[in-house]
């Protein structure tokens, strides 16, 4: 059903929505941020809060891990530019960093509405007048390949974001799965759609046959 009021959120593989907003490090087009790289857009519920603090202290020191996956990092909340640029002193001064990516200011909500950001069921955020955390990943095509959204109260797992990245990439480059508990080095799954005796030329390392549909294969782009 559709109508006034109805909430939007984004489906895996819909195209992100471009935007400009200000931000904490000036004028930001979303599209011209990540031209050419990934892009990890994320909103925290409000500035001079404790798990948000940690949260974008954290991320200001995962900055090289992301670098190297071709990745760039940007924040969000409701709240405005002047307290943007306030808490980052502190999120500095607490968690030992330098917060270098930029923190998109909202007040109006226009973006988190864009974006489905805003639960007004969950609680902790005044009724829906702060974003939960939610998590996009998208890739250069601006296409969404991952959505997450936490609670208020419970601060994000910045590892499995890293660990969801890098097997997106994977997948997109070579001929690859990842399993359950999947982390870097680790064996792959093949694809289903590729053939037992196709798999023998794409995959020089072998492979071992568990099941038909279960194959698995030292990850490719390692010297395992």
């Amino acid at each position: 059903m559709s109508g006034e009021g109805e909430l939007k959120f984004l489906r895996l593989g819909d195209t992100a929505p471009d935007f400009d907003a200000e931000s904490s490090q000036g004028p930001f087009n979303l599209y011209k941020y990540h031209e050419g790289k990934w892009l990890i857009l994320f909103s925290h519920p409000g500035d001079y809060t404790p798990v948000c603090t940690t949260e974008l202290g954290l991320t200001a020191k995962l900055l090289p891990e992301f670098e190297k996956r071709n990745t760039v990092v940007a924040a969000i909340s409701v709240d405005s530019v002047e307290d943007h640029l306030g808490w980052i002193k502190d999120i500095e001064e607490t968690q030992s960093c330098t917060v270098s990516y930029p923190i998109v200011a909202d007040p109006d909500r226009r973006i988190a509405n864009l974006y489905g950001m805003l639960a007004p069921n969950s609680p902790l955020t005044f009724a829906g007048k702060l974003t939960v955390r939610t998590v996009f990943i998208i890739d250069p095509a601006n296409k969404v390949r991952l959505s997450l959204t936490y609670p208020a109260a419970t601060g994000r797992n910045f590892d499995e974001i890293l660990r969801v990245l890098e097997a997106l990439q994977l997948t997109d480059n070579y001929k690859v799965a990842t399993p359950a508990n999947w982390k870097d080095g680790q064996d792959c799954v093949i694809l289903p759609t590729i053939s037992s005796s196709d798999a023998k030329n794409i995959f020089p390392k072998g492979f071992t046959e568990v099941k038909p549909y279960l194959r698995l294969t030292p990850q490719p782009n390692k010297d395992n």
